[in-house]
């Protein structure tokens, strides 16, 4: 699983869409529909689907600039002139509806989206063994989920096409908010979990397990405000003994420690100049001069004063995710993606979509303020050299939560769906960029392209 096969593209996304099919069916030419029938034909198409997610309009660049960029962990670091412009846009909730980084991730994820329905509508007419089919089938669901998820959180109100595209007819253009999509991957979630394997050996390593079908639920369960439900799955992860916290902090990060006891699903990349590889070093890492800046086809994002200024003495997190001189924001740069690499974007790092710590303290935010979750929050905490919290300190228990997953998944993407789960998106981010909450959007804008193709079946996002 480490590096996709190349040649899936060729099988998945032969062209790219017509007008009238919008980006919800990114496959034009049917007559590939004959080639969905072997064991190897469906090898290939799962792939693919792995490959959707590393694709730049998913978890290669632009959900992080939607997310870890969004909030108060990271800045445009390119500017705000040519084409850093539309960066710094984003940045400053100023972003217009043609940007994109818009267009990029819509069409991206309905790209993976479309994968995924191609195989889970034609995969039982196949002569695949059925035990395989169980395993395909679940894989498919879960990265759909995955897909669904992040454009619930950036868009709000999105299309729900979960079946293969044959004709126009086929599209369902029909928009749906956040909530009810929660609710259509929390089904498929339940369906998923059943028919994939707790772990994996050899090459399959690194595929989609039960666990990260129950971290993901939990997390889902979280966002849609169903937290009982939450602590039911997170608990299947917990009581499965199969993670653990790495030892050391830093013994998450670089390739030595890629798919290791903490990790529950990464985005697996591979340095060799095949196009496998990732861009995150120059992501977190731009001044360390790999990339030629924006105009090199980089988005740097630059650690925030506050960010910094958030580590509390003592915590051994700082030195292994931050290289600084003195705090100050010039010289700065997360150490998390530092790779060895013989071209730019090309690094060998995977990208963690979930992993152990991230299950414990959803965990006690589902629980809510107790003995059981105090004691979740302390065991990331005795890992980074802090002392233990519990009621009696000061500061409220949900601020407690939010600082600590601040600093624990700093970089990691999980900043900005954080701020909107508690509540406090608008107020953490005027307070930032010194402006009015008014001015935060909690939604991104619906690209105005997709609109435009809809014939009327879309409609923006309000205030936008």
């Amino acid at each position: 699983m480490k590096k996709y096969i190349l040649y899936t593209l060729l099988i998945l996304v032969s062209s790219s869409c017509t007008k009238e099919f919008t980006e919800l069916s990114p496959i034009s030419e049917r007559n590939i529909q004959s080639a969905y029938k072997t064991e190897a034909d469906f090898a290939v198409a799962i792939n693919g689907l792995y490959d959707a997610l590393q694709l730049n309009g998913t978890y290669g660049k632009t959900y992080l600039l939607l997310n870890e960029m969004r909030s108060d962990n990271t800045s445009n670091g390119g500017g705000c002139n040519g084409i850093a412009q539309s960066l710094c846009d984003v940045e400053l909730f100023k972003e217009v509806t043609t940007a994109n980084e818009l267009s990029s991730a819509w069409s991206d994820s309905y790209k993976g989206i479309a994968r995924c329905n191609i195989i889970l509508d034609k995969i039982d007419a196949s002569v695949v063994p059925d035990a395989l089919k169980k395993r395909y089938k679940g894989e498919a669901l879960y990265i759909r989920s995955l897909l669904y998820f992040n454009l619930a959180v950036i868009f709000g109100n999105v299309p729900l096409q979960l079946t293969d595209v044959a004709s126009p007819a086929d599209v369902n253009l029909k928009q749906y908010p956040a909530t009810e999509i929660y609710k259509q991957i929390i089904t498929d979630l339940i369906a998923a979990e059943p028919l994939l394997p707790a772990k994996y050996t050899g090459a399959d390593i690194g595929r989609a397990t039960s666990g990260a079908v129950n971290a993901l639920l939990g997390k889902v369960y979280l966002t849609n405000g169903e937290k009982t439900s939450a602590v039911t799955a997170l608990n299947k992860v917990v009581d499965s003994k199969n993670y653990s916290l790495a030892t050391d902090y830093a013994k998450l990060w670089g390739a030595a420690n890629e798919n290791g006891p903490e990790s529950i699903f990464e985005v697996q990349f591979k340095t060799g100049g095949q196009g496998e590889g990732s861009g995150y070093f120059e992501y977190f890492a731009s001044i360390l001069g790999r990339a030629g800046g924006v105009g090199g086809g980089n988005t740097p994002m630059t650690i925030t004063p506050d960010l910094l200024a958030a580590y509390k003495i003592g915590d051994l997190r700082y030195a292994k995710s931050i290289y600084a001189n003195n705090k100050t924001p010039d010289t700065t740069y997360s150490l998390k993606y530092i790779s060895t690499q013989t071209t730019t974007f090309d690094g060998d790092n995977n990208w963690y979509v979930s992993r152990y710590a991230d299950v414990l303290l959803m965990l006690a935010e589902a629980l809510g303020e107790s003995t059981q979750a105090y004691v979740y929050i302390n065991q990331v905490r005795a890992r980074a050299g802090l002392a233990a919290i519990a009621a009696t300190t000061p500061s409220t228990f949900a601020k407690q939560l939010l600082d600590e997953r601040r600093i624990e998944f700093a970089f990691e993407n999980h900043r900005w769906q954080d701020l909107l789960r508690f509540g406090v998106a608008k107020s953490t981010m005027a307070k930032q960029l010194a402006v009015t909450e008014a001015e935060i959007r909690l939604l991104f804008a619906i690209p105005q392209k997709e609109i435009d193709v809809s014939n009327g079946k879309l409609v923006q996002n309000p205030g936008l």
